[in-house]
């Protein structure tokens, strides 16, 4: 066991209170925290980032609060809604801060594992937005995990306590958390 608990930040974020997509982020957070890391959630959309705009920056304390919270993790789990192929843009204009990472000891989420959560009501929208996520995160210099989860709400409603989504989040979790230690 690592000298300290690996970190793990979970981002998530849906205009509907009680999301399915904030659902499964908090099952993932939970079991990160029951496999020994400490754990913390950014919920963006009560953050209320204002849309990020390259040539204009906002440095305000919601900006402030995503990008503390990113710079602390050793990994990260998102989860977010699908929309027509992609994540919400809740989701993308959080990454998008990323770029102020850039110029860090650790620029944009280099060396940490990511995982990925998606919902969406229809498998193809779903898997659709978990490869844009891996892409997007990619970019960013992190690693996805292996396993992402695509969850079909049409077919799984959330919570529904189905056992093959608790333990496809489980798997995820446990990556982010296992990758996280090793590279601490």
């Amino acid at each position: 066991m690592p000298a300290s608990e690996p970190h793990i930040v979970g981002i998530g974020g849906s205009g509907r209170p009680g999301s399915a997509s904030m659902k499964l982020l908090e099952l993932a957070l939970d079991l990160s925290a029951a496999g020994g890391a400490t754990v913390e959630l950014i919920d963006v959309a009560a953050l209320g980032l204002p849309v990020y705009m390259a040539d204009n920056p906002s440095s305000g304390p919601e900006v402030q609060t995503l990008l503390a919270a990113l710079r602390r993790a050793d990994g990260v789990i998102i989860s977010t809604p699908g929309y027509h192929g992609g994540p919400s843009g809740l989701i993308k204009n959080a990454l998008e801060y990323v770029e102020w990472m850039s110029a860090d000891e650790r620029p944009y989420l280099d060396g940490r594992a990511v995982g990925l959560i998606v919902t969406a009501a229809g498998l193809q929208a779903s898997v659709s937005a978990l490869m844009a996520m891996r892409s997007t995160v990619h970019a960013l210099r992190a690693w996805p995990t292996p396993l992402g989860v695509p969850v079909n709400t049409a077919e799984t409603p959330v919570p529904s306590g189905d056992p093959t989504v608790i333990n496809r989040v489980a798997i995820m979790a446990g990556q982010v958390v296992d990758f996280a230690e090793r590279w601490k």
